[in-house]
């Protein structure tokens, strides 16, 4: 195990039943996975492969499960300023402006007044955003709330910021745009990041590894190495070869010849 980064180590989670003599439900089973200081991430895998639950876990929003989860050697207890999250809804406060949005992620942060409102615009420039400080999420697109939820996840400079589904509702034009950004903002800040997706394309195009579960209960398939050079291009033959040989596992997994 490395003495920085992200270790996960046999982790299993189930959830109890609620009635009766009902079975419990085996969510995660044996997840064995070691992640580098500013490494990319990429799990996919089916619905209820169990990916978003292991995100709770790192998060340290749910206990209770078996294995044990270290950051840079410690292991963690609740959540902490050290791992920041993006959600698929980007969950921004109506009432403030995306200035406002984004300094709520330096609340409990240990910082001067001075400090916060500095990284604030240093983080709402990161996304592009610049001229929409004083905007309010109404009169915002779909992506640029988004990149507003992006910004508020880094502004406390986490040592991980994990990702669940953060382009899932959003037009296909849209994501790709995002996906390009994301790429060049991890590429700018070398943050460790764990991204959660439906989307193998999207996987391949971001991750530096794409962790592949399978479901009932989730679990490791297995973990592909993504070779390629940044910036990524689709049209690349190896970025084909390697989306269709994991998209190849989703078939087997469903059957299909």
């Amino acid at each position: 195990m490395p003495a920085n980064g992200l270790s996960l180590q046999h982790i299993s989670k189930q959830f109890n039943a609620q009635r009766g003599n009902a079975a419990a439900l085996q969510v995660l089973e044996d997840i064995d996975l070691d992640i580098a200081p500013g490494e990319f991430i990429s799990i996919v895998g089916a619905s209820g492969c169990g990916k978003s639950t292991l995100l709770r876990l790192i998060l340290g929003l749910d206990g209770d499960y078996q294995g044990r989860i270290l950051l840079d050697g410690a292991a963690i207890s609740g959540t902490g300023l050290e791992r920041g999250i993006v959600f698929q809804d980007h969950r921004l406060f109506p009432w403030l402006t995306v200035e406002q949005n984004v300094a709520v992620g330096l609340k409990n942060a240990p910082l001067s007044a001075q400090q916060k409102q500095d990284s604030v615009r240093e983080h709402i420039a990161l996304v592009g955003l610049e001229s929409f400080a004083q905007a309010y999420p109404r009169q915002l697109s779909g992506g640029m709330a988004q990149r507003v939820a992006i910004a508020r996840g880094l502004v406390n400079r986490p040592r991980v910021l994990l990702l669940d589904e953060p382009f899932g509702a959003l037009d296909a034009l849209t994501r790709n745009r995002l996906q390009n950004e994301l790429q060049r903002i991890w590429a700018q800040e070398r943050i460790t990041m764990v991204l959660v997706t439906h989307d193998v394309d999207e996987a391949v195009f971001l991750g530096d590894r794409v962790v592949v579960m399978q479901p009932h209960p989730g679990r490791i398939r297995r973990v592909l190495d993504v070779d390629l050079p940044r910036p990524r291009r689709r049209s690349d033959s190896v970025f084909i070869a390697l989306r269709d040989d994991l998209l190849s596992d989703f078939a087997e997994e469903h059957g299909v010849e």
